[in-house]
Order: structure tokens, then C-alpha cells, then sequence
């Protein structure tokens, strides 16, 4: 999944939250909660021609969960980077908090006033957008989504932190080594409508199926908000309630950085252990200080990145966001997916090993 340390460094995550980040670090595929028009990507009836010259002097409003967030000021510095490359230009408008989600309909009304030609958002709820995006849309306006997905007939394509199968089932395995894959352990989230959140903690309820986790008990969610102050109180609250339990996943950046402020200053350090969607920098201390042993998360810049050529790619008609269509971003071919899903690729494991070598 991220308020005052994540934005132009997720989650966070991102996360996350996804990979991550997010991942907050925090996206995910979404999973639908509307009708039938919903149930696939908003695909352009043109064809798309992968050897189209890309355009120049285009605007991509950026639009992230929560402005001054230091996981989506990465994420965005890192589209802003690639539109300058690309010659075109980068806007980036949003709401100061990550559940304001009338907030987030006002402003993608704001870029669609402003004839943008192209939009990334990072979505706080998977349909509340959806009117507002469509109008975009209507408009001539392309749509990507990232970081957190809308249903995916509200936008041309979703970029993904990596596989939201692969962030779910990742963190529970993670934190299943740390405490012996046996013990109570809890999930600590972002808001209960964030997209990406749910879906992660999804595919994490189906890993806990497989029997070798027999021994091991998902207790409770709870819900921070991605907000330091509310998930600091939510860890505390959860080892009140549950005084027996071993292990956290914080899918969400400024999650598992309240979680290990917390847990650091507290008896239940090194015994209590503590894994999700984290940053490097935000995290450094606790891995070097024992708090935590393993977190994983993707490059959010890079996620930012992606989501900037793809909106370009979408303009200039290289693509349209249906599956199987395939375009260059940089030095990377992505191949679009099922619901016009593009994923960035595998979330990476920081440890005490590797952790030095990153800086985001």
C-alpha cells in the first residue's frame, strides 16, 4: 500500500500493495460487484496497430489514491519521467485523504472539464468511479487504471503491481516461514473498499486452504485506513485482542510501517512477527533492527512508469486494451491480459541481505 513517508519515494506498496506495493503498496485484478456491462475491459471497437508512431504533445493527468503520499509521489514521479520522455506532458490532481472517494469522482470530472488525453487513477473503490470514468471515456479520453483497479468496463486497461495471485499467496507463505506455519495471525489492511486490498487478501484466505497451513489461523482484519496514526492503533488493538498471536501481513505501506513503529517500541518485538507490502527506505531500520525478517514489494516508480506509456500506447492506437494485444514500454514487451490486465511483474523480497541495495 503511506501518508507521511511513502509518495515520491508502496507500499505500498505496491505493494506492493499492489506490489504492494502500495502496494499502498498496494492494485489486483478486480473482482466484480456489478452487472454484466462491468465484467470486461472498455476496449475501443478500432483496431489496434502495434506499429503506430507514438504521439507527442499529449497530457496524462495522473490521479492517485491520496496526493502527498510518498508511494504514489514515486509512482507518479515515475510517470511524470516517462511522459517527459516520451514528449508529452504530466498533470497530477488528487485528495489529501485515501477514503475521500467523492474526492476522486470530483477529479476525474476535473481532467475530463480539461480535456486531458489520457488518465491514470489509482482507484479508492471499484465502482464509485465507474460513472465519471465512462464519461471520460465517452469523451475520447483514454483510461488506465493503477495500483487499484476499477470494474474493468470502466477504463481501456489496468496496470498491475504484479499478479494479485501472486502478492496474496507470496505474503501468506512468507509469513508462514517466520512463525513455523503454526499460530494465530491477523491481516492488517487498508480502507474495506480498496480494490486491490481485498482482492490480495482473497487469493491469501485460498493459500490458507492448503493443508500445510492446517496449524495456522487468520484471526482477524482489521483496517487502518492508510493512515500512520489508525493503523498503529489497529496493531495495538490487535495484540490486546489477541495476546497469542504470531504473525501480521500489512499489504499496505503505510500499514507495515505502523505496524513495525509499533511492534519495534514493544515486548512483542522479534516474537510477534510482520510481513507485507513495504518500501526499502521506510523499512530499513526495522529489518536492521530485528522487527521484521522478510517484506516484498515492486519498484512503485516503475509501476508509474508503465502506467504512463500505456496510457500513451493507448492514444496513439499501438493498443486498445484488449487481450493478447502486446506494445514496447522502454525495453520491456508487455502482453495484455484477461480484462485488459498488464502486469508489471514478480514482487521482489527485501531482507537484511538484499535491502542495502535499494533506495525508493
Amino acid at each position: 500500500m503511506r501518508k507521511s513517508s511513502l509518495r515520491r519515494a508502496c507500499v505500498a506498496l505496491a505493494a506492493v500493495s499492489s506490489l504492494a506495493l502500495a502496494a499502498t503498496a498496494c492494485g489486483g485484478t478486480t473482482k466484480n460487484n456489478s452487472g454484466s456491462d462491468e465484467s470486461s475491459a472498455a476496449t475501443s471497437t478500432a483496431k489496434a496497430d502495434p506499429n503506430a508512431a507514438l504521439k507527442k504533445g499529449l497530457t496524462v493527468g495522473f490521479l492517485p489514491k491520496q496526493v502527498n503520499n510518498p508511494y504514489f509521489t514515486s509512482a507518479d514521479k515515475g510517470g511524470e519521467q516517462a511522459l517527459t520522455e516520451l514528449g508529452s506532458k504530466y498533470k497530477e490532481v488528487g485528495p489529501s485523504s485515501a477514503t475521500d472517494t467523492s474526492g476522486q469522482v470530483s477529479y476525474v470530472n476535473t481532467l475530463t472539464q480539461q480535456q486531458v488525453n489520457a488518465m491514470a487513477v489509482s482507484a479508492q473503490d471499484p465502482g464509485a468511479l465507474c460513472t465519471a470514468l465512462k464519461q471520460a471515456m465517452s469523451n475520447g479520453i483514454k483510461v488506465v487504471t493503477y495500483d487499484s483497479d476499477t470494474n474493468a468496463g470502466c477504463r481501456n486497461a489496468f496496470v498491475s503491481q504484479a499478479s494479485a495471485e501472486d502478492l496474496g499467496r507470496t505474503e501468506v507463505q512468507l509469513l508462514a516461514e517466520q512463525i513455523g506455519y503454526k499460530g494465530e495471525i491477523a491481516v492488517l489492511s487498508a480502507a474495506q473498499t480498496a480494490t486491490n486490498q481485498n482482492t490480495w487478501i482473497g487469493y491469501m484466505k485460498e493459500e490458507l486452504k492448503d493443508p500445510k497451513y492446517k496449524n495456522v489461523k487468520l484471526v482477524k482484519i482489521a483496517y487502518g485506513n492508510d493512515d500512520a496514526q489508525q493503523s498503529f492503533q489497529q496493531t495495538q488493538g490487535l495484540l490486546q485482542q489477541y495476546p497469542d498471536l504470531k504473525g501480521i501481513i500489512s499489504p499496505t505501506t503505510v500499514g507495515i510501517k505502523a505496524a513495525a513503529q509499533y511492534l519495534s517500541g514493544s515486548k512483542y518485538k522479534g516474537k510477534v512477527k510482520l510481513t507485507g507490502l513495504g518500501t526499502p527506505n521506510d523499512m530499513r531500520q526495522y529489518v536492521k533492527n530485528g522487527t521484521v525478517d522478510a517484506f516484498e514489494l515492486w519498484d512503485p516508480a516503475k509501476l508509474g512508469d508503465l502506467a504512463a506509456r500505456t496510457a500513451v500506447a493507448l492514444v496513439s492506437g499501438q493498443i486498445t486494451g484488449k487481450e493478447g494485444e502486446t506494445f514496447k514500454a522502454g525495453d520491456t514487451t508487455y502482453t495484455i491480459g484477461k480484462d485488459g490486465v498488464i502486469n508489471l511483474g514478480k514482487p521482489t523480497v527485501f531482507d537484511a541481505k538484499n535491502i542495502g541495495q535499494f533506495n525508493f
